[in-house]
């Protein structure tokens, strides 16, 4: 199979685990995608910046994941958990499950993955959420030097002025900017990886490219 093909095969398989996850499909063609890619390994993430965030990591370390049987999901919530789970793990696609998630989420995450059969030390926990970690390894001053590049310092010093930002840390602010337009954290989520010392990757980020 094709790199290109691979690439296509595996986005129709996210799709198409979307749908059955929504209901709107029986199951049968993601089976028959996971079958036909060599699927072995999902990678279960709570929405689409941590989604940019490991696919980067991955290309940024020559890793070609969809080549080596792991298809990251990016599934639109962590309460999503539970339903992912039974699909893509034991009860469902038999395909081994890890991710990350959140400390204020490891609760629905354990649940889920008890109910579904599935270990839950394969997940690896973000303190607060994956772009504090990343925010932390790069150091503010680094994070700010790439909203300048990227063209965000004037919404940066707005964001700065409103009054529940004064006497706040430095990094939480940085975290909520991110959070504040639609888009910015899965723009955020690539750019902070590609701007990380390799020796500098979050330990729960690098701890989960590490087991796949």
């Amino acid at each position: 199979m094709t790199d290109t093909r691979a690439a296509a095969d595996t986005k129709a398989f996210r799709d198409e685990v979307g749908r059955w996850a929504a209901g709107g499909s029986d199951g049968e063609t993601a089976r028959g995608l996971a079958v036909a890619l060599g699927l072995r390994t999902a990678v279960l993430l709570e929405g689409p910046s941590d989604f940019a965030a490991v696919e980067t990591l991955a290309a940024r370390r020559g890793r070609d994941l969809a080549a080596e049987g792991v298809c990251v999901v990016s599934m639109g919530g962590a309460m999503s958990v539970a339903r992912y789970a039974e699909l893509l793990g034991p009860p469902g696609l038999g395909l081994r499950l890890t991710g990350l998630c959140d400390e204020r989420e490891r609760g629905f995450y354990e649940r889920g993955l008890l109910r579904a059969g599935a270990p839950r030390e394969d997940f690896f926990v973000c303190v607060a959420d994956l772009e504090d970690e990343l925010i932390r390894a790069l150091g503010p001053a680094k994070v700010e030097e790439i909203i300048r590049t990227e063209g965000d310092l004037r919404p940066w010093q707005t964001f700065l002025t409103q009054p529940a930002q004064h006497g706040r840390p430095r990094h939480r602010q940085l975290r909520r900017f991110l959070g504040t337009k639609k888009g910015r954290k899965i723009r955020y989520g690539t750019l902070l990886v590609e701007a990380l010392d390799a020796d500098r990757v979050p330990a729960p980020l690098d701890g989960l490219l590490a087991s796949v």
